[in-house]
């Protein structure tokens, strides 16, 4: 099963490292990984996705709180919760393209980021299934670059 944790680290050389070797280190596998500031400077907030059993999980969330750099785990997916990923992709747009990736990216809430006289960079967020479903139907119009963030997520807040 997959798990989303979040982990608020002390955003100092070698941190990230550590977390990483930490999974490195026990074959535990990351299928996405994405970390940025938070409002605070001095805080990163990290979000792993791997999959494993709750044991497993819990041996991974036990082994983080270790350690030194980090704030505070938390399993977001064993509860209700939002993520998100972007997706930047460069596809063909010829003169005979152009309407139909405009459509296409309109109808994906997506957006136009950069125009070339023969390519559109276009930018998606939103679920896995949902950069996968715009990935899928601009591959017969030529696509020629896509770059991609991990996963983010967050809790959802409760509900009274």
């Amino acid at each position: 099963m997959k798990h989303t944790l979040t982990v608020l680290l002390r955003n100092r050389p070698g941190a990230l490292s550590r977390v990483t070797g930490l999974f490195s280190g026990r074959c535990f596998n990351i299928e996405s990984l994405c970390v940025a500031e938070t409002y605070d400077p001095q805080v990163s907030c990290l979000t792993v996705v791997t999959s494993g059993e709750a044991a497993i999980i819990e041996q991974i969330t036990k082994q983080l709180h270790k350690l030194i750099d980090v704030i505070k785990v938390n399993d977001v997916s064993e509860g209700e919760f939002v993520e998100r990923e972007m997706a930047l992709i460069r596809v063909k747009a010829e003169a005979s393209t152009r309407a139909e990736v405009l459509r296409i990216i309109d109808i994906f809430r997506g957006k136009v980021v950069d125009v070339s006289p023969t390519s559109y960079a276009l930018e998606v967020t939103g679920s896995e299934s949902k950069i996968k479903a715009v990935i899928d139907i601009l591959r017969p119009l030529g696509i020629k670059e896509i770059v991609r963030t991990g996963k983010i997520a967050m809790a959802r807040a409760p509900k009274k």
